[in-house]
């Protein structure tokens, strides 16, 4: 007995030592992960996360471990006449298993109870969002719910029955062997002898074991049918309303009368009898009864009159899908679709052509990366659309951030990657359209450290936080932090934001060794109290850990502010799979809102949430949750407020969603007789959507150009276009999905008919033949979709690469119209070989300007015109900057916009020169 005990507390003491080791690591984590919430402003987040998961955690834990240790006491009471005694050896003693298997159940209870603690903390957020849920205003039009019970009450229940059920069922697998180990349950023949006591504690289990099946099956599998896929539509169709639910709640009744059953079978000692009987009964309706019953109506009542049947259901699906995903608020408009453009509707849209965008990013990624990434250290990991006023000009541009790949570092030391080399340096920006007379790009801000040739200055060029970012840096270290380069040598700096952790103390520097795993944390001498250490440092990383319950977009980008800081936006989306009706994305969402957009410092780290939707429920529930995390974007600067955009990632679902969806009849949906298509070329690294751009234009009957995020569609099978789709993005109108549609009996020409076209054109064939030979290869660009008043023109750039090397040049553009196709030196040329004669206003090309031409000898008469026009500029400029001041952005808008305007009359009395 004394070997039996010590072997019982070794037992407890190896698992002591083992939650130790196991979660020494963990402890570590923990503790930075808060000095990092707290140094960043979120520790609401960590520490209402943090109780949660106790609570939760601890909570379970604590009943697991009662139920569990109450059943095994219980089932191991009293003396065994007839103990299994285990012989070691050829010892004439042997080891009583069931006395040990006794001395087992307080660890067995623990280690059991721990483990549905831990699963039940992973459900922290499910149980806040729960109590802190917020209606939607919205009932389902099966059962009458609002909508938020779906989405919050569900998931929750599915919590609750899936605990009641997993340690119902594990006490049962626990206690059983041990019943039948002890000679309790006996099988004698055909039939099963089991003790009293016995037999009322199985009963207890199965029969609450039944229950929590029974209220499940009300409570979870019913509301289940209002989100899963059925027949031609998602969510319950006929069957599912004239079978399926009732069938499933007969399951529950009977699973139920199933637990009565098991409790009536202790008063007649027939407990195996009537378990059977009741599972057997629970599996027939629920197994087999609904589920054959539900085929056969499908197949004998729906499916012969399967519109007819399926009509309201349809309509709920549809409706919802458009609620859901935000289409009901799509606006459409139709066009003529016989519109002729002239050289006066080109003039007349001379913004939109100056921003037709004639590099693409992998070109111009190529091209920065071997021009501008000066050292081997630097990367160019994307190319970011943007838009800013340059120069008076509302200009569309691409940016790339020059981050730092600690991974092509000459030596990779602690000292280089960790304390010397931290952080990445300005950026390269370039016009979408302006090329130089060698095909090269132009850039407004270029070179080490930024240096701008336009109104765009950027002031604090430190890239401490990217989307190539190392994980751990340390600053404001007895090493010298190295800047950039400068010529033969190299400029240092000292770091002068607040982000990171401040290292402070031995304690903390320790830690942070065990966090790192390097004891050379530890012990660096140049690592002092006054050091800060930067984690968390990729950007999609750090939002993530700030901000877990959010869905965040593939695509931030960066953003030069008024005062010349680099900031990170990144739109954050709220999304549920549990909507009634709404068709799911192909990761199982049926609900998306960019409810949430993040502005990240790229210096110091800090974050800022900015609330884009504050009605959407699940935000408001989040809110409830975290208080104070999420801003008004009223809020936020206005000079950054100009840069946020309609994010990709729900743009991308909601077009290939209105595809379909944008037929509301369900006639016509069910027969699909308009539905349409995103186009798609057949040629090989044309992108996963070459036709979703960033463009600025002149929107029809709008009076000014403006950013826009635009795709084109094409009907089903066909490649005529039928309509295209833009977000618009700035000012008041920021949001706005509208819908531009052609009329069926036209033919507008889609992008694979001019693509057609223009592979048909003897001419530019013959010219891309003759670049594409041996020693140089001809990269064609994607075709873009620039539709001007009610029409539209498609312009493709021909880029021309020397085989081995890495700089795509832009040599020639494709501009077609209607059946015309013509290849010229720049856009410029082709719009007037289209049009017959000078689009005024465009940009008269860039190459001129490049070498630098000069511009012919003003006459008098048109010096004093210059005059004019300059004096006028200035006034308007003074005016802005006025304005600018006042924070009056309406009035500064329009009188950059009569800069510009002035500009651009001057450009056209020196004959189209720079």
């Amino acid at each position: 007995m004394l070997s039996m005990r010590r072997g019982s507390a070794m037992l407890v003491a190896a698992a002591l030592v083992l939650a130790v080791v196991l979660g020494g690591p963990t402890l570590v984590r923990l503790i930075t992960d808060w000095y990092w919430f707290d140094a960043l402003g979120y520790d609401v987040v960590f520490r209402t996360a943090l109780i949660t998961r106790l609570g939760l955690g601890l909570g379970a834990g604590l009943l697991a471990v009662g139920f569990f240790y109450g059943n095994l006491k219980f089932a191991q009471r009293g003396m065994v006449p007839d103990p299994v005694v285990v012989r070691l050896g050829d010892r004439n003693s042997g080891v009583d298993l069931t006395r040990t298997l006794r001395r087992l159940a307080l660890p067995a209870a623990l280690g059991l109870g721990a483990l549905v603690g831990f699963a039940a903390s992973g459900a922290w957020l499910v149980v806040l969002a729960f109590l802190h849920r917020t209606p939607f205003g919205l009932t389902d039009p099966v059962f009458g719910r609002d909508v938020a019970y779906y989405v919050f009450t569900v998931p929750a229940l599915v919590v609750l029955h899936g605990f009641v059920i997993g340690a119902a069922m594990m006490a049962l697998l626990v206690v059983l062997p041990l019943y039948i180990l002890r000679r309790d349950v006996v099988l004698l023949g055909r039939r099963v002898a089991i003790e009293p006591s016995a037999e009322r504690h199985l009963a207890a289990l199965i029969a609450v074991l039944f229950v929590a099946v029974g209220t499940n099956a009300w409570f979870v599998r019913l509301p289940s049918l209002l989100h899963t896929a059925s027949g031609p539509l998602f969510g319950a169709n006929y069957a599912d309303l004239a079978i399926n639910i009732p069938a499933i709640q007969l399951a529950a009744v009977t699973a139920l009368a199933g637990a009565a059953l098991v409790v009536w079978g202790v008063r007649t000692h027939r407990l195996a009898r009537n378990a059977v009987v009741a599972s057997l009964l629970y599996v027939a309706v629920s197994g087999v009864l609904g589920p054959v019953a539900a085929a056969a109506t499908q197949k004998l009542v729906v499916d012969p009159n399967e519109l007819v049947k399926e009509t309201p259901q349809l309509e709920h699906h549809i409706a919802a899908t458009r609620r859901a995903w935000g289409l009901e608020k799509v606006q459409v408009r139709d066009l003529s679709g016989d519109a002729t453009l002239s050289l006066a509707d080109i003039r007349r849209n001379a913004g939109t052509i100056r921003n037709v965008r004639l590099w693409d990013r992998e070109p111009l990624l190529q091209t920065f990366g071997q021009l501008q990434a000066i050292r081997t250290y630097y990367d160019f990991v994307s190319v970011d659309d943007d838009r800013y006023w340059i120069d008076g000009e509302y200009r569309q541009v691409l940016l790339a951030p020059r981050e730092l790949n600690t991974a092509s570092l000459p030596t990779r030391t602690f000292i280089n990657e960790r304390l010397t080399f931290t952080h990445g340096m300005g950026l390269t920006l370039s016009p979408v359209n302006l090329v130089t007379q060698e095909g090269l790009p132009v850039l407004f801000i270029k070179d080490l450290p930024p240096v701008s040739s336009v109104s765009l200055q950027v002031t604090r060029p430190a890239l401490y936080y990217g989307e190539l970012t190392s994980d751990y840096v340390f600053v404001n270290t007895r090493q010298r932090e190295f800047d950039f380069p400068a010529g033969d040598e190299n400029a240092f700096t000292a770091y002068e934001g607040g982000g990171g952790v401040p290292v402070v103390s031995s304690f903390r520097k320790m830690l942070f060794s065990m966090r790192f795993g390097s004891l050379k944390v530890l012990l660096s001498d140049d690592i002092g109290a006054e050091s800060r250490v930067l984690y968390y440092r990729p950007i999609r990383e750090r939002v993530r850990k700030a901000l877990p319950f959010l869905r965040w977009d593939s695509d931030p980008y960066l953003v030069i502010a008024a005062d010349g800081a680099l900031k990170w936006i990144l739109d954050a989306y709220t999304t549920t799979d549990r909507y009634p009706y709404s068709q799911p994305a192909a990761d199982g969402t049926n609900y998306m809102r960019n409810s949430v957009k993040v502005v990240l410092d790229a210096y110091d780290g800090s974050l800022v949430a900015y609330a884009v939707d504050p009605a959407d429920p699940i935000l408001q529930t989040y809110d409830r949750v975290f208080p104070g995390i999420f801003k008004p974007l009223d809020d936020m600067p206005p000079d950054l407020r100009a840069h946020i955009r309609y994010p990709d990632d729900l743009f991308r679902i909601q077009t290939a969603l209105y595809t379909t969806y944008h037929m509301n009849e369900p006639d016509v949906f069910y027969h699909r007789e308009d539905q349409w298509q995103i186009p798609v070329l057949s040629r090989q690294g044309s992108g996963r959507d070459p036709f979703l751009r960033h463009m600025v234009m002149k929107l029809p009957e709008e009076q000014s150009e403006e950013y826009i995020l635009m795709t084109p569609f094409t009907p089903r099978q066909k490649e005529n276009l039928a309509a295209w789709m833009v977000a618009r993005n700035d000012g008041a109108h920021f949001g706005e999905l509208i819908v531009y549609r052609f009329p069926r009996q036209s033919l507008v020409f889609g992008p694979s008919q001019i693509v057609n076209r223009i592979n048909q054109d003897t001419e530019i064939s013959r010219q891309v033949s003759l670049w594409d030979q041996r020693g140089s290869e001809v990269i064609r660009g994607n075709l873009l979709v620039i539709p001007i008043e009610e029409s539209l023109i498609f312009v493709q750039a021909l880029y021309l690469r020397a085989e081995g090397g890495r700089i795509p040049e832009l040599k020639r553009v494709i501009v077609a119209y209607q059946n015309q196709v013509v290849m010229e030196e720049t856009l410029e040329q082709g719009l007037e070989r289209l049009f017959g004669g000078v689009v005024g206003g465009a940009p008269r090309t860039v190459q001129a300007a490049a070498v630098g031409a000069p511009a012919p000898a003003p006459t008098v008469a048109a010096a004093a015109q210059v005059a004019d026009l300059v004096r006028q500029a200035a006034e308007r400029y003074d005016q802005a900057l006025a304005a600018q001041r006042a924070g009056d952005w309406a009035t500064y808008g329009e009188r950059m916009r009569n800069v510009g305007d002035l500009l651009r009359r001057l450009r056209e009395l020196a004959g189209g020169g720079s």
